[in-house]
């Protein structure tokens, strides 16, 4: 097998909240730009490019990238539910370490509508008709949309097994919020109150208005490349990925009627538990960590499959304030999906790039201090879980 690849390049876009954003030819634009300059490498020295959306028509790819160049490389266009960005570095990855090529464009754009996501078509069956299956045999039915229905109950049942109080679901949103404030592409950088989260209306509970993710529009790219390419023609040597796994679901998600195991608890822990042993690392040994927190309950949940506390060890990690700075671990620096916001196919790639500032101390004031090495989780329902060790040397 070749050396790990190395990202030598991220950008990205402001987000927006739908409606108050440009095109998504233009969001793409500029976050490809930014990545090519930070990296240093012009783009007709990519061999393949992967680009990531989820709501758009076919080759929206190629019509983003016509305007950064035409140089006739293959492009390739990804869509991966919430996890589409991350899938797109996956395969930019993969392809560098197969040596199939020795430097990769991937990119993650959205532009989205406003209100809350519903299936496009519905002459046919839905990508989400086993999870929505197992929610009805088990939870009362509701009107809310059917993933904060899905995430909702996974958090009720959460509570209900280990007695954890909806005030600590409400205090993942502070946190988000007041991490967010000094993310300058942010859509929400006003801090909030744990009085304001818990009093925003109820929309399944435990989950109220505030700790669920926004639409948004938005993009983010990276440059992944060969430690020989890096040394040849990069402008820096770049941070390693120094493992990376991708899951789907098994079938015990579903059989065991859990919502906690429909929304993806089961695929995100042994994406963990491999990327750690091949990564030589603890959970422990973490410095930054960008997981996927659409609602408060997914980021409750996640602590416990990326094994960052015990089963029913959640509640005890947030209270003691190892969720942040100054704690065990700092979660989401960027404000994560809650206070950043939630474009489907640049989320993963949004994840990539504030991991890397964070190690190479360009992070500005949200920078972890010291931080080494950092984790990626990136989570799509229907499903594939993507999680990603950095190590910065």
């Amino acid at each position: 097998m070749s050396e790990v690849a190395r990202v030598i390049g991220v950008g990205m876009s402001r987000f927006h909240k739908p409606g108050a954003a440009p095109p998504y030819t233009e969001l793409g634009a500029i976050a490809v730009r930014a990545a090519l300059q930070d990296a240093g490498v012009p783009y007709s020295r990519m061999q393949q490019v992967y680009a990531g959306y989820v709501y758009g028509d076919s080759t929206c790819g190629q019509a983003m990238l016509y305007g950064i160049g035409m140089s006739g490389v293959p492009v390739f266009n990804v869509n991966n539910n919430c996890s589409t960005g991350s899938t797109a570095l996956f395969l930019a990855r993969q392809a560098v370490e197969s040596g199939a090529a020795e430097c990769v464009l991937a990119v993650g754009f959205e532009q989205m509508q406003r209100g809350a996501l519903g299936p496009v078509f519905t002459d046919r069956p839905g990508p989400l008709d086993a999870h929505a299956t197992v929610l009805d045999q088990t939870r009362a039915k509701s009107d809310a949309p059917l993933a904060a229905q899905l995430f909702g109950a996974a958090g009720a049942e959460y509570i209900e097994r280990y007695g954890a109080r909806p005030e600590t679901f409400a205090k993942v949103s502070e946190k988000a919020r007041r991490h967010g404030a000094n993310n300058e592409n942010a859509v929400f950088r006003t801090p909030i109150t744990l009085e304001e989260v818990l009093a925003s209306p109820e929309i399944y509970a435990p989950l109220t208005r505030l700790q669920c993710c926004p639409p948004t529009c938005g993009a983010a790219a990276a440059v992944v490349c060969s430690p020989e390419f890096a040394r040849r023609h990069a402008a820096n040597q770049g941070i390693a990925i120094a493992a990376q796994t991708m899951t789907t679901d098994t079938e015990d998600a579903f059989s065991t009627r859990s919502m906690i195991g429909v929304v993806g608890y089961g695929m995100a822990r042994a994406a963990a538990a491999a990327s750690y042993e091949k990564a030589g690392i603890g959970p422990q040994e973490l410095d930054v960590i960008e997981l996927h927190d659409c609602f408060t309950a997914n980021e409750i949940l996640s602590y416990e499959s990326l094994g960052l506390a015990p089963e029913g060890g959640a509640e005890r990690l947030v209270c003691d304030g190892d969720n942040t700075y100054g704690g065990k671990y700092v979660i989401n620096p960027s404000g994560g999906l809650i206070s950043k916001g939630h474009p489907l196919g640049a989320t993963g790639l949004a994840q990539c790039a504030e991991l890397i500032w964070q190690l190479r101390g360009q992070a500005g004031k949200r920078q972890v201090e010291g931080a080494r090495i950092g984790l990626q989780h990136n989570l799509g329902l229907g499903g594939a879980c993507v999680v990603t060790v950095y190590r910065g040397d």
